[in-house]
């Protein structure tokens, strides 16, 4: 299987916008719950987001606060994250996986490279 390839991350100043995108491997299908996770420097890798393979029921992490969006395009078979009103404590590697029935765990044990998110105050 291929590998995820996560982009568009990037360092943006605190209150700034990215959007990551993350297109489909075989292990991330439309099939799939699929999710957006990050790690941050000494913390454990952590959930931020799934949208299920419908795409009707979204789930967020509380540290969200209704500031990013998930969302993803069948036809380019890509998952998105929209991250709005960013703060320095998103500073983490984002990283995309298919997400396990009924949790917030990912489905697979191996991870792509990432996009780093580098956010300022």
């Amino acid at each position: 299987q291929v590998q995820p390839v996560e982009s568009g991350g990037g360092l943006v100043q605190a209150g700034g916008s990215l959007r990551l995108s993350c297109p489909a491997s075989g292990r991330t299908s439309s099939g799939y719950t699929m999710g957006w996770f990050r790690q941050a420097p000494g913390k454990e890798r952590e959930f931020v987001a799934s949208i299920t393979n419908t795409g009707v029921t979204t789930n967020y992490a509380n540290f969200v606060e209704g500031r990013f969006i998930i969302s993803r395009d069948y036809v380019r078979n890509t998952l998105y994250l929209q991250m709005n009103s960013l703060k320095p404590e998103d500073t983490a590697v984002y990283y995309c996986n298919a997400v396990r029935t009924g949790s917030h765990d990912p489905l697979y044990d191996s991870w792509g490279q990432g996009t780093q998110v580098t956010v300022s105050s």
